[in-house]
């Protein structure tokens, strides 16, 4: 992922002035190789013989450490990440808590990495900003939050900051590329499958092959073909909502939410990113004012925030649905 190279190198430097923080947050949008960017720098940080190269230094890949990290079973590597809810509950954190304090079983140090930060509820936050605020001096957290995605400005400001860059086209579609070869040959999406799904994680290439691989891209087309019956009043809000409850919530607000942003692009005289939707976005955007877009993102980051809460994903859509048919233009009454 030649795109992550300024970002390690920009690691490599505070490494080797000896500036490496007790907590790193990692910042970057979905599908960009977050977490593989963390992957690589606990397995570097916990190594025993890290091979050095001028300004660069990798894990050796051989020592103790490094066979635990590839076996997956280092005790001094620990993963939090929500569950079966949308969120990073308390009970984790404490137990993070516990392993922070605690003496490392193999390795020099403990590296904690919590997938992802922004997730965590206000509770959950709240215990983390105390194991931040005294930290073990053998003990490194990563934290990864998508881009656009809020955390408590105490945790942040406890954090130094490394930004994960999206690639351009050319780097994102060649990294595809290379992912799809390597899928079974019955399984390997044509062209035309790579473009769209490239365009519609706006170049995440690590999201556009979890689109190829899973049931995404079919189930967003239920979704946006359920979106375009419900705003011409030919099926009711409760059967357009339905794809998007198989979708699950956070599919659906991103949808949404990228849906909304391409309104408020075509109003302000640009053009939508999702071209299966231009048509009737731009009818929206000709028939309402630029705000009526930016209230209806505020209202989609309203239903993320309520997330928290777990709630149901088809009343949440089925509320936002009714946001959007509201952008409709009334017709007219013969006279």
């Amino acid at each position: 992922m030649p795109w992550l190279s300024e970002a390690w190198r920009s690691l490599q430097k505070r490494i080797a002035d000896n500036r490496l923080p007790h907590a790193l947050l990692v910042t970057g949008e979905r599908g960009v190789g977050k977490r593989q960017f963390a992957d690589r720098l606990a397995g570097l940080l916990i190594c025993d013989r890290p091979l050095r190269d001028q300004d660069n230094a990798e894990a050796c890949g051989h020592c103790k450490q490094c066979e635990l990290v590839s076996a997956g079973t280092h005790p001094d590597i620990r993963i939090y990440s929500p569950e079966k809810s949308r969120m990073i509950k308390i009970d984790q954190v404490r137990a993070l808590s516990g392993f922070a304090v605690a003496s490392p079983q193999v390795a020099q140090r403990k590296i904690a990495v919590v997938d992802r930060a922004d997730q965590l509820n206000i509770n959950s936050a709240n215990a983390l900003l105390k194991t931040l605020e005294e930290p073990s001096e053998d003990v490194v957290l990563i934290l990864l939050q998508e881009s656009g995605r809020p955390i408590l400005p105490t945790i942040r400001s406890r954090c130094q900051t490394l930004l994960v860059p999206t690639p351009g086209p050319d780097d994102a579609a060649r990294w595809l590329t290379e992912a799809v070869l390597k899928l079974e040959e019955g399984e390997r999406p044509d062209a035309s499958q790579c473009a769209k799904a490239l365009s519609l994680s706006a170049n995440a290439p690590r999201l556009a092959l979890e689109y190829l691989t899973g049931d995404f891209l079919t189930l967003r087309e239920q979704a946006l073909e359920g979106f375009r019956q419900f705003m011409k009043g030919r099926v009711t809000v409760g059967e357009a909502a339905k794809p998007f409850k198989t979708l699950g919530l956070e599919a659906s607000l991103w949808l949404f939410e990228r849906w909304a942003a391409d309104l408020a692009r075509l109003a302000a005289g640009g053009s939508a990113l999702d071209d299966d939707t231009a048509d009737m976005l731009g009818y929206l955007a000709r028939n309402n004012p630029p705000w009526k877009a930016h209230q209806l993102l505020e209202q989609i980051h309203e239903a993320r925030s309520a997330s928290v809460y777990n709630v149901n994903p088809e009343l949440e859509a089925s509320r936002l649905l009714m946001a959007w048919q509201a952008l409709m233009p009334r017709k007219r009454a013969s006279v």
